[in-house]
């Protein structure tokens, strides 16, 4: 048997010998609980917060937009009531 066959053997064995042992026992229930706990926490994933990262991102730009335009649209009324008011105020 040479070296590396020895080291894949040793290896093997050892990987084996760990499986079969509590701490593999312990390892698989413990990701089962935390799955079964996480599974009722409404989480999401980093993925699905990033898109909504952008999306809100999105969102507020266009707010701004929308009211830089609404405060453009006022300003003109406002301008084109002044002169009636004032036209009304010298008769």
């Amino acid at each position: 048997m040479n070296r590396n066959d020895f080291l894949a053997d040793l290896q093997q064995k050892f990987s084996d010998l760990i499986a079969r042992t509590p701490a593999a026992d312990i390892e698989r229930n413990a990701k089962a609980f935390l799955s079964q706990a996480f599974s009722r926490v409404d989480l999401i994933t980093r993925e699905e917060f990033d898109i909504q990262a952008d999306l809100l991102a999105a969102t507020r730009s266009r707010v701004r937009e929308l009211e830089a335009r609404l405060e453009a649209l006022e300003g003109r009324i406002a301008a084109l009531e002044q002169p009636q008011a004032s036209g009304t105020q010298q008769n």
